[in-house]
């Protein structure tokens, strides 16, 4: 990706064990916040076969994914302008073959990264849920791992699942945690508190805990709507708590950060899944 000389772009995975904890929807609140904090921002949706980010922001999409592992459009071609001007990459619906990524597929992907012109600040890429081969395909080529989870059992145990995966086979030992949908800071504390034990003592590894939203009846208003909750519900508890882990992650040093763009390219050609 053709950036300003030495500009650094943070690539950041956003990730979940199982579905059904609002990660997508987190997802592009975060990069609508990181726009109203004056950051250029690429939202990737990166579940290949089950496009979202289009679907939950209302947009209208003419290409997709798919056209450009076809070879018959350009990434540019593909990019859609949502809310506060962030731009969407939309992903393909219902093509199963785009689950799992070919070496063909992957190359054609970094080639289409290495050629685009965009002048961005933030690539936010929204995994598929669970634990799949292009789940771990993007997690380890983006700089950072963040891991959305609720205070549903199963959803704390499906996104262990997930960091010891990337930790055992992939030796990934940096995640952040937002925890979703709780009642309060301490619940909040309590599913963190029992998935870092579980990670300390089975895998020996220490999670980063960025922040949680708290369970707001704004959030499904605005999913109905197919609205941004920041755009529309700016004063809601959810949407403050969105933009407080926004400005939290955009007011830390670069030093933390892995390396620039080319640190996500070049872990696309090496991830092997």
């Amino acid at each position: 990706m053709n950036t300003a000389e030495g500009k650094t772009v943070r690539t950041i995975a956003v990730a979940s064990g199982k579905g059904g904890v609002g990660k997508t929807n987190i997802t592009a609140n975060l990069a609508i916040g990181f726009s109203m904090l004056n950051k250029k921002v690429m939202v990737f949706d990166a579940d290949l076969g089950l496009s979202n980010i289009d679907v939950i922001l209302n947009l209208a999409t003419r290409y997709n994914i798919k056209d450009l592992l076809k070879g018959e459009k350009k990434l540019e071609d593909l990019i859609v302008e949502g809310p506060q001007g962030i731009k969407i990459l939309p992903a393909s619906s219902g093509i199963q073959e785009l689950t799992s990524l070919d070496e063909f597929q992957r190359l054609r992907l970094i080639e289409e990264f290495e050629s685009y012109n965009g002048n961005l600040d933030y690539l936010l890429i929204d995994t598929s849920s669970g634990i799949s081969e292009n789940v771990s395909f993007f997690c380890m080529a983006a700089q950072e791992i963040i891991i959305v989870t609720s205070a549903e059992p199963t959803s704390m145990t499906d996104a262990y699942a997930l960091i010891k995966v990337l930790f055992t086979k992939y030796q990934e030992k940096d995640f952040r945690v937002l925890i979703n949908n709780v009642k309060n800071s301490h619940e909040a504390t309590e599913v963190y508190k029992r998935l870092s034990t579980a990670a300390e003592r089975f895998l020996s590894i220490s999670l980063d805990y960025i922040g949680f939203v708290p369970h707001d009846s704004s959030v499904p208003k605005a999913v109905r709507q197919q609205k941004a909750l920041i755009d529309i519900y700016p004063e809601s508890e959810a949407a403050k708590s969105l933009m407080e882990i926004a400005g939290r992650i955009s007011g830390e040093s670069n030093n933390n950060v892995k390396g620039t763009l080319q640190f996500f390219l070049g872990g696309l050609l090496k991830a092997k899944c």
